[in-house]
């Protein structure tokens, strides 16, 4: 039987290590664009096993482009056909809003602020295994969702900064940020404790910090939590390798808005400050080391939360990016 699916090349892709990355599927004919979203949803199931994971395994990120999944409802539906069990989003820094379903907004934050890479939630230890991206909207320009693999930023990183690394893998990371009460969309870390938590009480927000191993530190206007030693540097089981598993240049960058200074944002686990330069040229890495394709209506990009670390560029709007995430 011939697969609803055809291999495509971007000229954004990268060959790491043999295998272009992302992977990128397309209709195997004009047929299956038009064939309705029922025809692709049975296409996602039938294939899903044979087709589409080894492909996310072997790769990290799939691209599907051109199928006929066009609103967040069919979005909806799509990362239902693959059926990985839903993550509650609990613990996470970034404003977002449900818009149906298993599907929320990704981060809210204003357009002209870049995101930094991170994998998602790396910050807190039960974080999602997968992640669904959904382009409702094109940007009008800018806004590519940049992608790079982790286990490769991890060999960089090792042969420019060996004792730094180590430094890493020994002590690990504190995270720490401060929360309102509500949300604030004009910070892309501006999750208040209300919504980070989903709960209004104060009591229940303590005992669901405390399952996260999280400290609150409760002030006149907020929180601040504290998260940590974490371990930045994890073991991929599935692929047998070291990975780069924090968001350490997200936050020492990027945690930065009326509550939050992100050089105190993220430290070594023994409570010593990070090197800015290394910082830096981390950072660097993950640039040269990205791909970014540009978003186009209907595109869903699915990434491996253990492979891929991901980030957002500025853009000029409109643009909407749907996401939802996966255990």
């Amino acid at each position: 039987m011939a697969s609803f699916f055809r291999d495509a090349r971007l000229p954004q892709q990268r060959v790491v290590e043999g295998v272009p990355f992302p992977a990128v599927l397309v209709p195997s004919a004009p047929a299956s664009a038009g064939g309705g979203v029922d025809e692709f949803l049975a296409a996602v199931r039938s294939e899903r096993a044979s087709r589409l994971e080894p492909l996310v395994r072997d790769a990290g990120a799939l691209l599907l482009r051109g199928f006929p999944a066009t609103t967040a409802a069919d979005f909806d539906r799509t990362v239902d056909a693959f059926g990985y069990e839903e993550l509650p989003y609990v613990g996470g820094a970034a404003p977002r809003t449900n818009v149906v379903g298993r599907v929320f907004t990704a981060n809210e934050s204003p357009p002209d602020q870049k995101i930094p890479f991170h994998h998602e939630m790396a910050q807190v230890p039960t974080f999602p295994s997968k992640l669904f991206f959904f382009c409702e909207v094109e940007p009008k320009s800018g806004g590519e969702t940049p992608i790079v693999l982790s286990h490769y930023v991890y060999k960089r990183m090792k042969e420019k900064f060996t004792e730094f690394v180590e430094k890493l893998e020994k002590d690990g990371l504190i995270y720490t940020r401060v929360l309102g009460e509500g949300d604030d969309p004009s910070s892309p870390i501006g999750r208040g404790w209300q919504s980070t938590f989903l709960t209004k009480d104060k009591a229940v927000a303590v005992e669901r910090a405390a399952k996260l191993g999280m400290k609150l530190e409760w002030t006149d206007d907020g929180v601040k939590t504290v998260m940590g030693p974490i371990p930045a540097v994890k073991w991929d089981e599935s692929r047998g390798q070291k990975i780069w598993f924090n968001s350490m240049v997200a936050a020492y960058t990027g945690w930065k808005d009326a509550r939050n200074d992100p050089v105190k944002a993220v430290t070594f686990g023994d409570g010593s400050p990070l090197p800015a330069d290394i910082i830096a040229a981390c950072g660097q890495v993950l640039e040269e080391e990205c791909v970014a394709v540009p978003w186009r209506h209907g595109d869903i990009l699915l990434i491996d939360n253990w492979a891929v670390l991901h980030s957002r560029r500025s853009f000029e709007p409109p643009r909407r990016i749907l996401a939802s995430l996966c255990k």
